[in-house]
């Protein structure tokens, strides 16, 4: 693939996983979409025939619903065929039988090897993603601009979120990373804590902080807050802001109300990917149905462009223990 192509291609086509085993090829170029759909369908007919998968073409989106492992080689042979679109403005039928054949010998080469590509590599350790719903996590933090993510303390959520943008920011893909939390402990009224701003917030981001500094030296991370490459602050501090070329993550986000969360995901602007993470077994606020973060996935799970990720304590990654406690307590609010 030349770089005019790769640089196209990269511009027309974007890729949202979902936590229900599908992934949506979203095409910003019409006449791209057509030709890689066929006339009257007939080449994604010729791909579920092949693959023995579902297939839908809804909007400006190719949507694939099958097996996981089947999903990725879908969607690349879908991004092969975009390719030769681009290249030759046709698709034959010998491409698309091509396309699959290409990525299934590769999927089989390279089997040994297939959680190469979730490693993220940081200075002080190599993050490696422990369960499926970690890797679609790692995935989507690559590949989509909005994440919410859901799920019980330990399953990974801000730790993975925080690697990756912090391993983006390294590698000079983006210029800042703004990490931001309900400090609802405090009912948000800083202003009768004690201290400057900083002590008064501090204690309810510590959280934040120690994700960098199991990935980077003390003094480095230090560095990069005083310069601005690295900001930790409340949520009320992003009102009014747009966040361009940023990694932008919300934690703890079961304690922020609707409103709170429309603004956050509003503040989005070129090159940016906003994170919102949350478990909605632990809301802290007065009224727990004034938290947004379940709210908000129903109002926007139809939208394609965003990724959602559900985690349970099948994914918690720390003492054994803490997933048999968190399943425990999950059962109980079930009966």
């Amino acid at each position: 693939m030349n770089n005019l192509t790769l640089k196209k291609l990269n511009s027309d086509l974007k890729f949202v996983y979902s936590d229900n085993n599908s992934i949506s090829v979203i095409f910003q170029n019409n006449d791209l979409l057509m030709g890689v759909v066929g006339e009257f369908n007939s080449n994604l007919q010729e791909l579920e025939k092949i693959t023995n998968t579902n297939l839908y073409f809804r909007g400006n989106s190719i949507i694939i619903k099958g097996k996981e492992g089947k999903n990725e080689i879908i969607k690349n042979a879908i991004q092969f065929l975009a390719e030769q679109f681009i290249n030759n403005g046709s698709i034959e039928k010998k491409d698309i039988l091509s396309s699959i054949n290409k990525f299934m010998i590769e999927e089989k080469n390279n089997k040994s090897n297939q959680n190469i590509e979730y490693i993220i590599k940081t200075p002080k350790k190599s993050v490696i993603p422990r369960s499926e719903r970690q890797k679609n996590y790692v995935r989507a933090l690559k590949e989509s601009d909005v994440v919410i993510s859901t799920g019980p303390a330990g399953t990974g959520k801000t730790f993975l979120a925080v690697a990756v943008a912090l391993t983006m920011l390294l590698e000079k893909k983006i210029e800042r990373i703004i990490l931001s939390r309900p400090a609802v402990e405090a009912g948000e009224r800083l202003g009768f804590l004690p201290g400057d701003m900083k002590e008064k917030v501090d204690p309810y981001l510590r959280p934040l902080y120690d994700s960098f500094y199991d990935l980077l030296d003390y003094e480095k991370i230090q560095k990069k807050i005083e310069v601005g490459d690295i900001e930790i602050a409340p949520l009320a501090f992003m009102r009014g802001r747009t966040l361009k070329n940023s990694f932008a993550i919300l934690d703890e986000a079961q304690n922020a109300t609707d409103t709170q969360i429309k603004m956050f995901l509003t503040r989005i602007g070129e090159n940016s990917t906003i994170v919102i993470n949350g478990d909605p077994s632990q809301i802290d606020l007065p009224n727990k149905n004034l938290s947004g973060l379940t709210r908000t996935k129903k109002l926007l799970g139809h939208l394609n462009e965003i990724s959602f990720v559900d985690f349970d304590h099948t994914d918690v990654v720390r003492h054994p223990l803490v997933s048999k406690i968190v399943k425990a307590y999950s059962d109980q609010k079930a009966d």
